[in-house]
């Protein structure tokens, strides 16, 4: 029967026509929206505090040795229960990736006196811009914008990895966050901080610590570093000292 006389016969349209496989084809589109976010949602789910697969210190480690945080840029009380270490370079876009769980980290814990973060510098041979990057952080901090300027630096990753001249580009972000652009600037010319980043760097050759991010909480290496793991790991850890 052709279409035309089957539609005027029973007035409703073929089964095989488009118009009856719609319904199908949106319910097939909603189970693999709904399939998909749980899948999302299980992949991104933050371990548990007491989960086994979470990462513990290796067999008779010994304790991070805390005489070297003087070379890194700390947050935090000094008598925090917890330390987190982070060894990384403003370049390397995974650092860039976890600087939104160090942030979170500084909000939810150190804020509240719980942990104390130390950044150490790590630049890598193959990030030029790294060692410029660093330093610009560190002449944000003295003028008390360390963090602020760690922050964009990350975040504005993109404009100036690839530049051949990194430094107008900090003196910009610098001027932005309100500190004395000729003060900064100076800093910058001068290398007033490489000495300092050096020693970080230093720090990270004698720990062993090759790639970035490196991230520990006390003596326990990180094997996912993200939010999931570090906030479920910083817990347990938290969960151990008030015992």
């Amino acid at each position: 029967m052709g279409e035309a006389k089957r539609r005027k016969q029973t007035g409703a349209p073929s089964p095989r026509s488009p118009q009856g496989r719609k319904p199908l084809i949106i319910l097939l589109a909603v189970v693999i929206a709904v399939v998909v976010v749980a899948g999302l949602y299980v992949a991104t789910k933050p371990p548990a505090p007491g989960s086994d697969d979470l990462p513990v210190a290796a067999p008779n480690a010994d304790e991070f040795p805390a005489m070297l945080d003087q070379f890194g840029v700390s947050v935090g009380p000094a008598d925090a229960p917890v330390v987190v270490r982070e060894f990384a370079d403003f370049q390397c876009p995974a650092c860039a990736t976890f600087a939104d769980a160090s942030k979170r980290l500084k909000d939810e814990y150190v804020s509240e006196g719980k942990v104390r973060f130390v950044y150490f510098d790590l630049p890598l041979r193959q990030h030029p811009n790294a060692m410029p990057a660093a330093q610009a952080a560190r002449c944000a901090g003295d003028q008390n914008q360390y963090w602020a300027m760690h922050d964009k630096l990350y975040a504005a990753q993109g404009e100036w990895s690839g530049s051949n001249d990194p430094a107008a580009t900090f003196t910009r972000y610098a001027s932005n966050l309100g500190l004395e652009e000729r003060r900064f600037r100076r800093c910058m010319d001068t290398e007033l901080h490489r000495e300092a980043v050096e020693q970080s760097l230093q720090v990270a050759m004698q720990l062993r610590v090759a790639s970035t991010p490196t991230v520990m909480v006390d003596n326990i290496p990180l094997t996912r570093p993200g939010w999931g793991q570090l906030s479920a790991v910083v817990e347990r850890e938290l969960a151990k000292a008030n015992n």
